[in-house]
């Protein structure tokens, strides 16, 4: 078997592909001043008023340390607002603001259009299959991931030590 170049790897073209999507993202979001992250965050707020950082970073896939820092990036903004738990004085409530969700409201035009753009290559009839492919792929190794996807309910396990040890490498 011959060896396969770099440019057919699915691990090369996964990581393309996610510079494209993230490119894709910025040009059409410009206008709102938002990433892809600052989105996903935002996007679980909205699900889950007043939940936990913690818990939200995990809705969104999001390591811990990169939603406290968007968090607060979005306080200031204006968008978010963080609450200290009373019942655990480490944690932060998250709640949209009404500038918030109308952010929200008024990006979803320009964030469906990232999706339809980074899929205008495939059919019709390709896209739902590529879908549960990247989910298939997404979900098995879900727990491999320095942030892994937690559904809403689904228990949020104590990976600090995880995340320290993976800092060092």
């Amino acid at each position: 078997m011959s060896e396969i170049g770099i440019e057919r790897r699915p691990g090369h073209l996964i990581r393309r592909c996610h510079q494209i999507a993230v490119a894709l993202f910025l040009d059409h979001c410009a206008d709102f001043d938002l990433t892809p992250m600052q989105y996903a965050l935002l996007k679980a707020a909205a699900s889950d008023p007043g939940a936990d950082q913690i818990t939200l970073a995990g809705y969104a896939a999001i390591d811990r340390s990169n939603a406290a820092r968007l968090a607060a990036a979005l306080e200031a903004r204006g968008l978010l607002r963080r609450a200290i738990d009373p019942a655990d004085r480490r944690a932060r409530r998250l709640t949209l603001t009404p500038a918030g969700a109308a952010l929200l409201s008024d990006a979803e035009a320009a964030v469906q259009a990232v999706q339809d753009d980074l899929l205008a290559p495939l059919a019709a009839e390709e896209r739902a299959g590529f879908l549960t492919a990247l989910e298939k792929i997404a979900d098995h190794h879900n727990h491999a991931s320095r942030a892994p996807h937690r559904a809403p309910g689904e228990h949020q396990p104590n990976t600090e030590g995880r995340e320290k040890q993976r800092s060092f490498l």
